[in-house]
């Protein structure tokens, strides 16, 4: 892992939703590079190894998004969450959990996991490069507290989901102590 204070300059490959593409799939590529997501705002990052996976879709980004507007009353612009997925399942995977408020940002090509030092090899469940878990404070491109899952490494054989979690990101906002992973909030069927 790399010891970092900003998030790394990285332009990531978006779609977004336009109505003047006409057709059943309005959409269009949107570059949106980290000056755009993170510049002068206050954000929430939380990242994991992938979109419809068990843990991913069951609690981490849905917490996330059920303690939305609590993050928002403490000053959060926005929460985000980032994985190695491209813009089409990151947008499907969205549309299936129900993500309303929290921003699914696909890192397509690792660049940003890359160079946040995130990226492990999880081959030995067929993933290929994904990110590690981990969960950050960022203001205005500085990194303000990060919280990385134990036993980073390649091939790691347990999918720890310790401290990237919403309610321990949420207690350190409100300079209190966390109570810990909540339960799952959606029942995954993979």
């Amino acid at each position: 892992m790399l010891s970092i204070v900003r998030v790394p300059d990285v332009t990531f490959k978006t779609r977004v939703r336009d109505e003047s593409v006409p057709g059943p799939n309005p959409y269009r590529w949107e570059d949106k590079t980290s000056q755009d997501i993170f510049g002068g705002k206050k954000v929430v990052v939380f990242s994991l190894p992938g979109a419809f996976t068990p843990t991913c879709s069951s609690n981490h980004l849905p917490r996330y998004e059920e303690l939305y507007d609590e993050f928002k009353a403490l000053g959060v612009d926005a929460i985000i969450c980032v994985s190695v997925n491209d813009a089409f399942v990151m947008f499907q995977w969205g549309k299936q959990i129900g993500a309303k408020n929290v921003y699914l940002l696909p890192d397509g090509n690792g660049e940003f996991t890359r160079k946040m030092g995130m990226l492990v090899d999880k081959a030995n469940l067929g993933f290929g490069m994904r990110s590690w878990r981990y969960s950050m404070v960022v203001n205005d491109g500085t990194i303000e507290k990060m919280f990385v899952e134990p036993n980073f490494s390649d091939n790691c054989p347990i999918d720890p989901f310790e401290v990237s979690d919403a309610d321990t990101l949420l207690a350190y906002l409100k300079g209190t102590q966390s109570t810990g992973v909540s339960s799952p909030r959606l029942e995954f069927v993979g």
